[in-house]
């Protein structure tokens, strides 16, 4: 038991990715080394075009590093196929867009209730319930009948909290999430993470705020590929806009 809950939820190893672009091979990644421990909130910060979102990639299994390892929830990624990883982060691993990426033919709750589709966990009245709960839980129970279109963005953002956590991943990775919304949204989404993580959740979320990343527990920046910054952030010390 005791060793259970100090293995890292997150591990990288040496993790370098290379793209070729014609004739000129590009390192996007550039031996990455990062262990995460569960219930951690990690903002991911640094230009852009430096290998963020990217690192977001090996961590869900969307694409698969040149070299290296990646252990996620004691899973081996890097040895893993595409039908093995899409099972695995369906059940493992919530995943938050910039652009939100709900259906927009379907209501908000029905949203929600897709990935437990998808997995077959529940039965049909449970996945309902479920997700009319967590709907409630990000401040959407007046307005889960609505579809993505009727709702402002702010909302349409909670909602894609909810349907990430649809099938109770230990793992939430966002990508941007408050990029396109107004200071004070951006500030009420930020702080639904922070709950999430107050719950036993670990959330990996890639931001160009400095002001919110320095609410996270830690901050990594990333830089050419590299990981140049690894610490913990004193609120007190974040820039005024």
């Amino acid at each position: 038991m005791a060793d259970s809950q100090i293995q890292p939820i997150v591990s990288l190893k040496k993790v370098v990715k290379q793209f070729d672009s014609g004739d000129v091979r590009v390192t996007v990644l550039d031996g990455i080394d990062l262990t995460v421990q569960a219930g951690e909130f990690i903002a991911i910060v640094g230009p852009s075009g430096n290998g963020k979102s990217t690192l977001l990639n090996m961590v869900t299994g969307i694409d698969h590093p040149t070299s290296g390892e990646i252990v996620v929830n004691q899973q081996r990624l890097h040895r893993m196929s595409e039908d093995q990883l899409s099972a695995w982060r369906g059940r493992d691993v919530g995943i938050v867009f910039q652009f939100f990426q709900l259906l927009p033919a379907l209501t908000l709750v029905q949203n929600t209730i897709l990935p437990m589709d998808f997995i077959g966990r529940l039965d049909k009245r449970a996945r309902r319930r479920r997700a009319e709960l967590l709907l409630e839980l990000v401040g959407l129970s007046d307005q889960m009948h609505k579809l993505p279109g009727q709702v402002s963005g702010g909302q349409q953002q909670r909602a894609a909290i909810a349907r990430a956590l649809a099938n109770d991943p230990p793992l939430i990775v966002a990508d941007e999430p408050t990029g396109n919304l107004d200071g004070k949204t951006s500030d009420e989404v930020f702080n639904l993470f922070k709950s999430l993580t107050q719950v036993g959740k670990t959330v990996l979320m890639v931001t160009h705020n400095d002001q919110l990343a320095c609410q996270a527990s830690r901050t990594i920046e990333i830089r050419n590929g590299r990981i140049v910054r690894d610490e913990n952030c004193d609120p007190s010390q974040a820039v005024q806009a």
